[in-house]
């Protein structure tokens, strides 16, 4: 960052009085400029026993599968993310249910926020951020294909508890950076 979005004029990276952390503050009109992390929100749309995943058409890992989830836009809840973004990635309608697990992404300023859902037709066509969409049984899914570890980590435990008969919440960190 160089200036300041409110005045124009240049910032300086300093510690503010009170803070903790280094922080980008205006030289003129003083207001402190915070970089937090971003949220992911997205959902496991359930249809039976199968679960909707989008082929991306962008990168990040275009080409691989991936659950409906994206950045959160301002003015809107978690669940009112998780839906648009299932929306636009899969054209798809989905009510949403129970949160599911929450993971930490601290290397690279994320957290990524995923809820059960249910599809509430069949209706759907990829949208333009995907190539494809389909549902997948546990055997079918595309494990070596999955886009992210972030998605790959959920899903193998959504299906192992709802073998068992247990969903659950779970909330994880994810550090590594050169695992995926």
């Amino acid at each position: 960052m160089n200036y300041c979005s409110l005045c124009g004029t240049r910032v300086e990276l300093r510690i503010p009085e009170g803070d903790t952390l280094p922080r980008y503050v205006c030289t003129a009109c003083g207001i402190i400029h915070y970089q937090n992390p971003k949220i992911v929100v997205g959902c496991i749309p359930e249809w039976e026993d199968k679960i909707l995943l989008c082929l991306r058409a962008i990168e990040p890992r275009h080409g691989l599968w991936t659950l409906p989830a994206g950045f959160m836009e301002n003015a809107e809840t978690l669940a009112q993310g998780a839906e648009r973004e299932t929306l636009e990635e899969a054209n798809a309608r989905v009510e949403i249910g129970n949160l599911y697990s929450i993971y930490n992404l601290p290397h690279i300023d994320q957290v990524h926020v995923l809820f059960r859902a249910r599809l509430l037709d069949l209706d759907f066509k990829p949208g333009i951020e995907s190539l494809d969409v389909r549902l997948f049984s546990e055997i079918e899914i595309p494990w070596d294909a999955l886009a992210f570890r972030v998605i790959r980590e959920p899903l193998k435990r959504y299906f192992e508890e709802r073998r068992q008969g247990k969903l659950g919440f779970h909330m994880e960190t994810i550090d590594d950076v050169r695992r995926k």
